[in-house]
C-alpha cells in the first residue's frame, strides 16, 4: 500500500514537474524566494497596524515568529530528519527525469515540504486575525501560500505529497498560534478579533 502512493506521489510530481515553461522558470524561481514576499509581509503589517493598533501589531510580529519557528522546527527536526525521505532530486530512480529549475537541488531530505509548512501557517495565522477586518485577505494569503507551495514541485525538490502534509501541518500550526494569540488579547483585553 505505502510503495502504491509512493509510486503515485512519484508518478504525479513528474508529471507537474515536466509541465515546466522557460518563461515559467524565474517567477517559479521568484515565488519561491522568502523575500519576494516582502511587500506582501509588509501589506499584512499594514492592516494590521491599521485594524487592530501598534500594541497587536507588534505583539503580532511576535506571534508571527513563533509560527515561522513552530512550523521551520517542525517540519525539519521532527520530519524532514524522522522520515529522511529524498527529494526527488536525489531520488537515484527518476533524479535524471527531475527537471531543476534553479539548476541546484538543495538539502538532501524532502519530507515535508519547509515552504508549505511556513508559508500555509503565515496565511493561516494572518487570515484568520484580519478575516473579520479585511473581507479580501484570506483568499490572497491562500492563494499566494499555495503557489509557493506549487513552486516547490515545479523546481524538481519536493513531491506533491511533501507540500500536501507540510501546508496541512502548517495550517494547523498558524490556527494554534491563531487561537493561543486571540485568547491572549481576549485575557488581557486588549481587542477583539
Amino acid at each position: 500500500m505505502i510503495e502504491q502512493l509512493e509510486q503515485i506521489d512519484r508518478d504525479l510530481f513528474l508529471y507537474l514537474n515536466g509541465l515546466h515553461q522557460d518563461w515559467l522558470d524565474p517567477i517559479m524561481v521568484g515565488f519561491s524566494d522568502p523575500l519576494c514576499s516582502l511587500p506582501l509581509y509588509l501589506l499584512v503589517f499594514y492592516f494590521i497596524k491599521n485594524k487592530f493598533g501598534w500594541k497587536i501589531a507588534l505583539w503580532s510580529l511576535l506571534a508571527t515568529v513563533i509560527v515561522i519557528l513552530l512550523c521551520d522546527m517542525i517540519s525539519y527536526r521532527v520530519f524532514k530528519q524522522g522520515f529522511q525521505r529524498f527529494r526527488p532530486c536525489h531520488n537515484l530512480e527518476i533524479q535524471d527525469l527531475v527537471y531543476l529549475a534553479k539548476g541546484s537541488c538543495g538539502g538532501k531530505f524532502t519530507f515535508v515540504s519547509g515552504h508549505a509548512t511556513n508559508f500555509l501557517g503565515l496565511a493561516t495565522f494572518w487570515g484568520f486575525l484580519l478575516k473579520n477586518k479585511v473581507n479580501f485577505i484570506m483568499p490572497v494569503l491562500f492563494i499566494w501560500a499555495i503557489i509557493i507551495a506549487y513552486s516547490r514541485i515545479y523546481l524538481g525538490v519536493h513531491y506533491p505529497a511533501d507540500v500536501t502534509c507540510g501546508g496541512i501541518l502548517g495550517i494547523f500550526l498558524g490556527y494554534l498560534v491563531f487561537r493561543s494569540f486571540r485568547n491572549i488579547l481576549h485575557k488581557r483585553k486588549w481587542a477583539e478579533i
